[in-house]
């Protein structure tokens, strides 16, 4: 690799996300290159005709000389033998979420990378989010309270999958959030899940995570079957009450100063069972940079300084652990204890990257 000339970066699937991968990563100082890496011409001569004169290659293996890095945006199904066969090569690795598809799969890549002394990082791209930010630091400074519960919804119409069901599909976005706001992993979980529209994967699904420290419980609602299109985390205090809503255009986190209490004299039938607290709403200002190009650039940076990614490889096998955990529940009808399913790899504790020093669009995520 010439630094002088920049890192060259592949990024493998020129889909959706691909694309914005693509886009996001030519923007970077410290990229020098960017090739795209997609079987499918029609793709490639679609995102050509935004960025002219970019290098091409149908697979992988093609582009191994040409690239120092990957980013792989293609099916779940197919993270774990790009990012090996990437790894084996001795290039640096970004997964799109899930990291992989079982977390027997994510523990051989975390080890293969380890083996090859090379950046493996996972797509939690919410981790990178100002919003997301500003939860963790009510929750660290106590400012909503004892925690009641927290609720999360990622509801839409489609898109269906052709090769994971939707938990796997929607669900790592809110549990990377729950995990990282928390600064904790759940030690249970209980899922219900169904199929509707789809006759072989699920839908549908409700998550129960259970957290020992905070001890709480979060609630997941996941769906592809939905008419309205919702990205909501809501989390209750006993002092106040926090909404995230990250289709709202502005005013992304409401704040609620408001709750209920129970009389002091408890017992007393001619008192009301509970009182009720009605304060102000308010809106903390957020610096919006668009968290994908934070989560590129702090890629980059990682593989410049050698610094550990913030959401590693440990960090995607967490978020993969309680997939397995949930699928297992729903096989099973019970709660499923994460130690069945953990591999006894330590976390690291969760930062703050430095926030990109441009402005960006708001996408919704």
């Amino acid at each position: 690799m010439s630094e002088s000339a920049g890192l060259r970066v592949g990024v493998v699937g020129c889909g959706y996300w691909g694309s914005k991968h693509v886009r996001a990563l030519r923007s970077l100082d410290a990229v020098g290159t960017v090739c795209m890496i997609d079987p499918s011409q029609e793709r490639v001569d679609s995102l050509r005709r935004s960025f002219p004169g970019l290098e091409s290659y149908a697979h992988l293996g093609q582009a191994l000389d040409a690239i120092d890095a990957v980013v792989i945006a293609t099916p779940p199904s197919t993270h774990k033998p790009l990012a090996l066969e990437a790894i084996a090569a001795g290039k640096h690795v970004m997964v799109e979420k899930p990291l992989a598809t079982s977390a027997a799969d994510a523990r051989e890549m975390i080890d293969a990378a380890k083996a090859q002394g090379v950046v493996l990082m996972v797509g939690h791209t919410f981790e990178y989010h100002s919003a997301v930010w500003s939860l963790r630091e009510m929750v660290r400074s106590g400012a909503l309270g004892d925690l009641y519960y927290l609720d999360t919804a990622r509801l839409n119409l489609g898109l269906y999958q052709h090769d994971v069901n939707v938990l796997l599909d929607l669900a790592p976005h809110d549990i990377s959030i729950l995990n990282y706001v928390l600064g904790a992993q759940p030690v249970s979980v209980e899922c219900w899940a169904s199929r509707h529209a789809h006759r072989r994967l699920e839908d549908i699904a409700y998550l129960r995570l259970y957290y020992e420290d905070p001890k709480v419980v979060a609630n997941v609602h996941v769906s592809w079957l939905d008419p309205c299109k919702v990205r909501r985390v809501t989390m209750v205090g006993s002092q106040k009450m926090v909404v995230f809503d990250d289709l709202a255009a502005e005013e992304r986190i409401r704040v609620h100063n408001k709750g209920v209490a129970q009389p002091e004299t408890e017992g007393d039938l001619t008192q009301a069972p509970m009182s009720y607290r009605y304060g102000d709403v308010v809106s903390p200002y957020l610096v919006f940079n668009e968290p994908l190009s934070i989560e590129d650039e702090h890629f980059t940076d990682c593989i410049l300084t050698g610094m550990r990614p913030l959401t590693d490889g440990e960090n995607g096998l967490a978020v993969v652990e309680v997939l397995e955990a949930a699928q297992r529940s729903v096989q099973q009808r019970r709660a499923v204890d994460l130690s069945e399913v953990r591999g006894g790899l330590d976390v690291p504790e969760l930062a703050i990257p430095r926030q990109a020093n441009r402005s960006a669009s708001r996408e919704v995520l």
